[in-house]
C-alpha cells in the first residue's frame, strides 16, 4: 500500500491517495473484492459502531453534532486508469464491495488506485480522532483489503480494535502543519520542513497496525536499545527517568526471552492502549490510594500492553473471532511475570498488612488470586460466556475482563496438566514459528498436542467452547492403615481433569490429576502420612465451588467446618463457613428518620446460590428495633432462556406512619428469562409469584386506611422488558387476589430518542377490578391516579402517609401516573391513562396526562393534566411543574410549590444500575 494523506487541521480532514496492490494467494477466482472503510463507521448514528456505543448507555454519540462525526467521500476507484464501480453493504457502511473489471485469477495480483476524503471524527467516541486541543490520534483510518482464505473475512468497525487485514508493507507520505510532533511504528526515511509545513515519509514491512499520532506538545519517551526502540507515552507514576529504563529493559528481556526479538524496530504503547485495557482492580481505585509501589503498577501496566501490542503485532490470527489466543497468553505471562519478579506482592497490596485487614481472606489472596476471582464473578452470576464466542457477541465485562483473565487461568490448568513446561514451550515455539504468518487456534491446537501424549481434547472442546462450570467434590472417604480410597464426584458433565492433594496439616505429600470423571470415579491412593485431602489445592483450576473440595482424615466428625465471623463482607474462604457482620446506617423514611444497626449475613463478594441475611436496626426518631430478614435460594439454568429461579421469603418490621408499624413476610418465587443466543441484548423477561401477607398497626384517627389493617395478598406479576438507551420498551401484568377484592392491570412503557436527539415517551395503564367488596368510603385498595397507596409496599416512598407537605409531593411512576393532584384522585372499578412527554431542550421535556377514572355508581371522569418535566438523571432524580389540568392553570394557584413533585432514588442498588447496564 502506498498513501499520500495532506491534513488539512483547521477543517479536520485528510485528502488521501492510496494505491494499493494486492495478490491473491487462493486457488480461486475473485470477481469482487471488499475493503474495510472503518473511517466511515463514524457516518451515521444507525452504523454497527453508533448502535454498539449506544447499547453500552453511552449517548456521546447518539447526541453529537454531526462535525464531530467523522466520514469518507471516495471521489474515484480505479484499476488501469478505469472507473470501478463500487457500493457501501446495506447496514454496514464501513465496508466497500467493488466489482473489478476482470477477475483476479489464482496468484495474480490487481492494483487499484483510490482518491478519497477522510472526516476526523471526535476522539471523545473511541478515544481515536482529533481532541478538543487539536490533537490527532489514528487507527484504522485510511483503506484498507478484507482477507480472502476461501471466503471474505471482513465486518464492521465496533470499538473492539480488532481489524483482520493482510500484513502489508506500506509507504506512507504525509503532510501536515508545522507545530505538530508526529509519532509512528513506521521507520521514517525522509523529513522535508517547508515554511508553514512539513513532509514525512515512511514505511514498513508485514504490518497489520499503523497508528498515527500528531500532537501539539508530545509525551512520548523513546528508549533506545540498539536498532531496537520502545516509544512510550504511558503515565509513568513520577517514576525517574533511570527507574523507567531499568524497568523497560526488564520488561523487553523477559519478552524477547519468551517470545524471541520483535521483527520490527519500534513498539509503541500508548496511554489510550492502556485506557482501554487497564489493570483491573489498580485502575477503580482514587489516585491517592496507591496500595502498591509506584514502580509496580508502572511496570505492569507497561507490560501488560507491551505483551498485548507485542501479539497483535506478530500473531496473524482473526482478532474477532479468535481473540482467545491473544488474551490468554497475555495473561499467561502476566501471571508469570508477577510470579517471577513479585511472588509475594498481594492482591490488597500494602492494605493487607493494615490492622483490621490483616485478619481478611482477601489479605491472604496473592496478585494473580484476582484473575480466577474476576472470572467466577461472572460464573457465579450465570452471565458466563465461551472464550471461542465472537468478541462482539460478548458482554462488555467478560470481552474486556473475564473471558480474558479465564483464558490465562486456562493455559496455566493446561501447562499444570500436561506439566514438565510443554505447554508454555509449546506456546514460545509456535509464536516464534508462526511469527508474521497467517494462523488459526486450529493450528496452535494441533502444534499443543503434537507436543504431549496426554490426551487434552477437554481444554479445546469444553474449556473453550461451552459454559461447562468445573465443579467437583470429595463425596466418600474410607482408609485404612495403608491407603484411602475416596469417591471423587463431577458435578458438572465436563472431561475436565482435576488434581488430588494428600497433604500433612499443609504439607503436600503427593498430587495426582484424575481423568475421565464422567459422573464420579472411586480410587484408592496410599495412605501415607497424609491427615487431609484436597481437591485443586493451589486453586489452579477455575472451580466454581471450592467449599467441598477437602476432606480431613482426622476424628469422627472430621468435615465439619468451623465458623468464622467476620466485620465487613470478605472473599469466600473454602475451609471455613463463614457469617459477617458490617454496620449500616440508612433514611428508608421520614417516621424512622435515620436508623442504625447491623447486617448479618452469608453472602460474599462472589454470589452463592444460598443466601440468608439478617438486619435488626435501631430507629433513632421512632426509638423502635425495626428491621429485615431473608432467606432465598437460586439455581441457574444453561444454555436455556429460563436461566434463573429465586424462591425464599422475606420478612420486614418498619414504620409506615409517625408510631404505627407495619409487618411484611412474603414468600415468593422467579422465574428469569433471556435470550439465550444474545447475552447482550436487553430483552428480559421474569414472572413473580408471592403471597404478601401484612399486619398493620391500627390507626385510630383514619379509620378509612386502616379498615382492614391485617391483609394477604396472593400476587402474579409478569414483565417484559427491552431497555435501551435509544429505544426502550416495557410491558407488564399484575393479578392480585385479596379476600374482598380482585384485580388486573396492565401497563406499557415506550421511549425513544430521535437523531434530532428529542425524546418521546408514552406510557399507557389500565387496570379494572373482576370484584371488589372493600369499604366503599375506602381508597386503600383502588387504583391511583397520582399516588398509589401502595400497600404491598413495593415503592420507596420516604413519607408514604403523608397528605400534605414535602414528602406528600414525592412522585413514583405507577398506575395511574399523573403529577397534578385532581379532585378525583381513586378508582375502585377501573381506570385507564396515558402519559407523554417530549423534549423542549436537552433534559427541559413538556409532559401532558390524559385518563378516564371509574367508580362504582358514578360516570367515568375524564381527566388531563400537563406540564414541565426537568430530567437530572432519567428515572432517578426527575422534577414536575405542572401547568394546566383539570383544576386549570395550576401555575397561576396559591401555594403552587405544594403542587411541584419530584422522583428522586437513594438507593445504592438502584443506582448502582447505572454502572451495571454499561458492563452486564
Amino acid at each position: 500500500m502506498d498513501i499520500k494523506a495532506i491534513f488539512n487541521v483547521d477543517k479536520k480532514q485528510i485528502n488521501i491517495s492510496q494505491t494499493i496492490h494486492y495478490q491473491n494467494t487462493t486457488d480461486d477466482e475473485l470477481k469482487t473484492i471488499f475493503l474495510h472503510d472503518w473511517n466511515n463507521s463514524y457516518s451515521t448514528k444507525k452504523t454497527p459502531l453508533a448502535i454498539r456505543i449506544a447499547d453500552e448507555y453511552n449517548n456521546d454519540f447518539h447526541l453529537a453534532k454531526n462535525e464531530d462525526r467523522g466520514f469518507s467521500v471516495i471521489t474515484s476507484i480505479k484499476q488501469n486508469g478505469k472507473d470501478l464501480t463500487f457500493t457501501q453493504l446495506k447496514n454496514q457502511t464501513d465496508i466497500l464491495e467493488i466489482k473489478l473489471n476482470k477477475p483476479l485469477k489464482a496468484k495474480e495480483s490487481y492494483t487499484i488506485n483510490l482518491e478519497y476524503l477522510v472526516k476526523i471524527p471526535n476522539a471523545k467516541f473511541t478515544n481515536y480522532g482529533i481532541d478538543d486541543i487539536g490533537d490527532i490520534n489514528l487507527r484504522y483510518w485510511y483503506i484498507t483489503p478484507a482477507i480472502y482464505n476461501g471466503s471474505w473475512q471482513y465486518y464492521s468497525n465496533k470499538n473492539l480494535d480488532d481489524l483482520f487485514i493482510p500484513k502489508s508493507d506500506i509507504t506512507l507520505e504525509i503532510e501536515y502543519p508545522n507545530g505538530y510532533a508526529l509519532t509512528s511504528e513506521l521507520d521514517v526515511i525522509k523529513n522535508k520542513q517547508l515554511p508553514n509545513k512539513q513532509i514525512v515519509k515512511l514505511e514498513g514491512k508485514n504490518r497489520v497496525t499503523n497508528k498515527l499520532f500528531l500532537n501539539k506538545s508530545s509525551t512520548y519517551k523513546t528508549i533506545q536499545d540498539g536498532d531496537f526502540s520502545i516509544i512510550s507515552n504511558i503515565n509513568d507514576q513520577g517514576l525517574e527517568v533511570l527507574d523507567k529504563v531499568l524497568i523497560t529493559e526488564k520488561i523487553k528481556t523477559f519478552i524477547t526471552s519468551n517470545f524471541g526479538n520483535y521483527p520490527h524496530k519500534k513498539l509503541l504503547l500508548t496511554q489510550i492502549d492502556y485506557n482501554k485495557d487497564p489493570i483491573y482492580g489498580l485502575n477503580f481505585l482514587p489516585s491517592f490510594i496507591k496500595p502498591y509501589p509506584n514502580n509496580f503498577q508502572y511496570e505492569l501496566q507497561f507490560l501488560k500492553i507491551a505483551l498485548h501490542n507485542y501479539l497483535e503485532n506478530t500473531l496473524l490470527i482473526n482478532p474477532r473471532k479468535e481473540q482467545w489466543l491473544i488474551d490468554g497468553i497475555q495473561i499467561y505471562y502476566l501471571m508469570k511475570y508477577v510470579d517471577q519478579h513479585y511472588p509475594n506482592m498481594k492482591f490488597l497490596g500494602s492494605i493487607a498488612d493494615f490492622w483490621g485487614v490483616r485478619s481478611f481472606h482477601a489479605a491472604d489472596m496473592k496478585f494473580n488470586d484476582k484473575y480466577v476471582l474476576s472470572y467466577m464473578l461472572m460464573a457465579r452470576t450465570n452471565r458466563d460466556q465461551p472464550l471461542s464466542m465472537a468478541k462482539d457477541s460478548l458482554l462488555k465485562f467478560n470481552k474486556n475482563i473475564a473471558n480474558k483473565f479465564k483464558a490465562g487461568v486456562g493455559l496455566k490448568y493446561l501447562d499444570d496438566f500436561v506439566n514438565q513446561n510443554i505447554v508454555e514451550n509449546s506456546i514460545e515455539a509456535f509464536l516464534k514459528a508462526n511469527k508474521l504468518k497467517p494462523t488459526t487456534t486450529k493450528e496452535f491446537e494441533t502444534f499443543i498436542k503434537s507436543k504431549t501424549d496426554k490426551n487434552i481434547d477437554w481444554f479445546f472442546k469444553d474449556y473453550l467452547t461451552t459454559r461447562k462450570k468445573i465443579d467437583f467434590k470429595i463425596k466418600k472417604v474410607t482408609k485404612t492403615k495403608d491407603s484411602i480410597t475416596l469417591t471423587i464426584k463431577n458435578k458438572s458433565t465436563n472431561k475436565m481433569p482435576v488434581s488430588l492433594y494428600t497433604l500433612n496439616n499443609d504439607s503436600i505429600i503427593s498430587k495426582t490429576w484424575i481423568e475421565n470423571i464422567n459422573n464420579s470415579k472411586t480410587i484408592t491412593i496410599p495412605k501415607l502420612d497424609a491427615n487431609k485431602l484436597v481437591l485443586n489445592y493451589n486453586n489452579t483450576i477455575p472451580e466454581f465451588n471450592l467449599r467441598d473440595n477437602w476432606k480431613s482424615l482426622k476424628g469422627f466428625f472430621f468435615n465439619n467446618k468451623p465458623l468464622q465471623f467476620r466485620l465487613f463482607q470478605d472473599i469466600e474462604d473454602p475451609y471455613y463457613n463463614q457469617v459477617f457482620f458490617m454496620p449500616i446506617g440508612e433514611f428508608n423514611n421520614i417516621y424512622d428518620g435515620v436508623t442504625l444497626g447491623a447486617k448479618i449475613y452469608n453472602k460474599t463478594v462472589l454470589r452463592k446460590l444460598f443466601n440468608y441475611k439478617i438486619a435488626p436496626r435501631y430507629s433513632l426518631k421512632s426509638k423502635s428495633l425495626t428491621g429485615a430478614a431473608s432467606i432465598f435460594k437460586s439455581h441457574y439454568i444453561q444454555n436455556k432462556n429460563l436461566y434463573t429461579i429465586h424462591y425464599g421469603i422475606a420478612a420486614s418490621y418498619n414504620s409506615y406512619a409517625e408510631n404505627l408499624f407495619v409487618r411484611q413476610i412474603t414468600p415468593s418465587i422467579q422465574f428469569l428469562f433471556r435470550d439465550n443466543n444474545d447475552f447482550r441484548s436487553n430483552k428480559r423477561q421474569w414472572l413473580s409469584i408471592r403471597h404478601v401477607n401484612i399486619h398493620r398497626d391500627k390507626d385510630i384517627n383514619n379509620v378509612l386506611t386502616t379498615s382492614e389493617p391485617n391483609y394477604n395478598i396472593f400476587n402474579i406479576r409478569y414483565v417484559n422488558s427491552n431497555d435501551n438507551l435509544i429505544h426502550f420498551n416495557k410491558w407488564s401484568t399484575d393479578f392480585q387476589l385479596g379476600k374482598k377484592f380482585s384485580k388486573i392491570s396492565f401497563n406499557y412503557e415506550f421511549r425513544q430518542l430521535f437523531e434530532s436527539n428529542r425524546q418521546l415517551n408514552i406510557r399507557a395503564f389500565a387496570g379494572a377490578f373482576f370484584s371488589n367488596k372493600t369499604n366503599p368510603n375506602s381508597d386503600f385498595f383502588s387504583f391511583a391516579l397520582d399516588r398509589p397507596t401502595d400497600y404491598l409496599f413495593d415503592y420507596n416512598y420516604l413519607g408514604r402517609s403523608e397528605a400534605s407537605g414535602i414528602f406528600s409531593q414525592q412522585f413514583i411512576e405507577a398506575e395511574g401516573g399523573f403529577k397534578s393532584k385532581l379532585e378525583t384522585p381513586f378508582a375502585n372499578q377501573w381506570m385507564t391513562s396515558l402519559n407523554t412527554s417530549t423534549t423542549l431542550w436537552k433534559y427541559i421535556l413538556a409532559y401532558g396526562d390524559i385518563g378516564f377514572v371509574k367508580n362504582k355508581s358514578r360516570s367515568p371522569n375524564f381527566v388531563y393534566d400537563s406540564g414541565i418535566r426537568i430530567n437530572l438523571v432519567t428515572d432517578y432524580f426527575e422534577i414536575y411543574l405542572p401547568i394546566y389540568s383539570n383544576l386549570g392553570w395550576e401555575i397561576g394557584q396559591p401555594n403552587y410549590d405544594q403542587s411541584i413533585r419530584f422522583k428522586f432514588t437513594a438507593d445504592p442498588q438502584a443506582l448502582l444500575g447505572l454502572f451495571r447496564r454499561r458492563w452486564y
